[in-house]
């Protein structure tokens, strides 16, 4: 029975961007140095200071908002957002308000589970803004203080703002995701949430089915991991189901999800935008975005997931599902297409789809790296699945040669060659081989043509074992059909 309430969530997902220096200051902007080593006048907000844009910073957001088929505005302003926290030295963090450089867009995900899987549903993508992140309040180093880690203080981010058109966690789940995949694909940010470079904040609420007026919202943050966003709406989703059914009301708050306790609690109050005094910053002048600025952007924009998936099916015959996971980092199919394109023909594409995504993926996973710096080039690969397409190498010698070429530099023909791992695909050197098993078996050979057709895998056995070398098992089957279903009087007297 279908619940009488319907869930409405909404996303608001930081992104950092990857750019060596902050947002409008030359100090840089990587993670992981010490506390308040990346700091300087214009980040600790300094009387006197002036920031300067980073234009790296405009042409990253435009990337994301092209992708996401978005309006792009071509004027938009920065704003100063004004709040009292000790993480944000200058009392104002600067974004944009009234005017987001990025509007209008949409992001379509597909169901994976449940009774809708594979529905497509699309959500629409409400704003993405160019913002500067805060510093970072440390309470567990010492008992008696709050530290300050100014280092992030400047850092630049995007706020990508979805539609509340999200009805379940695992919409959300699969919206981030997505979110995260093209980011990565873009090359903006590397999607990292343990490292803080993605993070997000839902807005949550619940109404009587069929309403279409929203109910009172609430604000989760503190979701570190794509597995916590979608436990931490499902506990504030029966958190509020609960309450209403109970005669309740909902409050509007911003609340943290504790992980540990599996549960979310109150954080504060939650602001409404007056709340912040919005204006615009004096100090900074008006991104203006030209047509030239557009075009230069939509051709740094690689193929999407999408796209390539329907390349994938149409001109390589792969399957949907070897298409999906070699397109879910662009890395991987960056690797798989330049494998591809060092084939001899298209017929081994498949193969190699294969290969990559089984034992490459492994292999990948095990060394701790991205096919952009995986140990097997791309023509090496190619190399070995050529072998294979042609029938020189059993199933066996190519996943024992792949193994090998992660940390031999040889070609692929060499090795094969030197561990003795080619088939023979000459029929006339197996011909002999085929006739002394016939005539050694003549019972095997009547058991096969009253009808015990298995037995045809005992003859072949016989060949592999007595032969010098690696016969092509195919071959020697065809070998054997041919000579066992011919009309040879002579060949069970024998």
């Amino acid at each position: 029975m279908d619940s009488p309430w319907e869930v409405v969530i909404g996303l608001e997902v930081h992104c950092q961007l990857l750019t060596e220096s902050k947002a409008f200051s030359p100090d840089p902007a990587n993670f992981g140095a010490g506390p308040n080593e990346h700091v300087d006048p214009i980040s600790l907000g300094h009387p006197g200071t002036l920031p300067v844009l980073n234009s790296r910073v405009v042409a990253y957001t435009l990337r994301m908002g092209l992708a996401t088929e978005c309006k792009i505005a071509p004027r938009s302003v920065l704003a100063r957002k004004h709040y009292f926290y000790p993480d944000l030295p200058k009392g104002y963090q600067i974004s944009q308000f009234e005017t987001p450089i990025c509007s209008d867009g949409r992001v379509v995900i597909t169901m994976d589970q449940g009774p809708d899987a594979g529905t497509a549903y699309e959500i629409g993508v409400t704003r993405i803004h160019i913002e500067e992140d805060a510093g970072k309040s440390v309470h567990d180093l010492d008992p008696t203080a709050t530290l300050l880690d100014y280092n992030r203080c400047g850092v630049p981010l995007i706020e990508i703002v979805s539609e509340p058109d999200l009805r379940s966690p695992r919409q959300a789940y699969l919206y981030l995701r997505r979110i995260r995949q093209l980011v990565r694909y873009l090359g903006i940010c590397d999607g990292n949430m343990e490292e803080g470079s993605l993070r997000c904040d839902a807005n949550i609420s619940i109404r009587p089915r069929g309403q279409k007026e929203l109910g009172t919202k609430t604000e989760v943050k503190n979701m570190n991991s794509f597995r916590n966003v979608e436990r931490a709406l499902g506990h504030e989703i029966a958190r509020q189901t609960a309450l209403l059914e109970a005669g309740g009301e909902v409050v509007q708050e911003t609340l943290l999800w504790d992980v540990d306790a599996g549960q979310t609690r109150s954080m504060r109050s939650k602001e409404e935008a007056h709340d912040y005094r919005y204006f615009p910053d004096p100090d900074l002048c008006p991104i203006v975005v030209t047509e030239e600025m557009l075009a230069k952007t939509r051709s740094e924009i690689p193929a999407l997931p999408e796209a390539r998936i329907e390349r994938y099916l149409a001109r390589w015959g792969l399957p949907e599902y070897n298409a999906t996971i070699l397109t879910e980092e662009r890395a991987t199919a960056d690797y798989f297409e330049a494998v591809v394109g060092c084939l001899s023909g298209d017929e081994g594409a498949v193969v190699a789809s294969n290969v990559i995504m089984t034992d490459g993926l492994r292999a990948a996973s095990e060394r701790g790296v991205d096919f952009d710096a995986f140990p097997l080039e791309p023509s090496r690969l190619a190399a070995l699945v050529d072998l294979r397409v042609q029938d020189k190498l059993s199933s066996t010698a190519f996943q024992e040669l792949f193994e090998v070429m992660l940390d031999d530099p040889r070609a692929p023909d060499v090795l094969a060659a030197e561990k003795n791992l080619l088939q023979d695909s000459d029929a006339s050197a197996l011909e002999p081989f085929v006739e002394e098993v016939i005539k050694a078996h003549p019972n095997h050979v009547g058991q096969y043509r009253s009808g015990k057709t298995g037995v045809i895998g005992f003859f072949i056995g016989q060949v592999m074992r007595r032969y010098p070398g690696s016969p092509d098992p195919k071959l020697v089957r065809e070998l054997f059909l041919a000579r066992l279903e011919a009309p040879q009087e002579n060949t069970d007297s024998e």
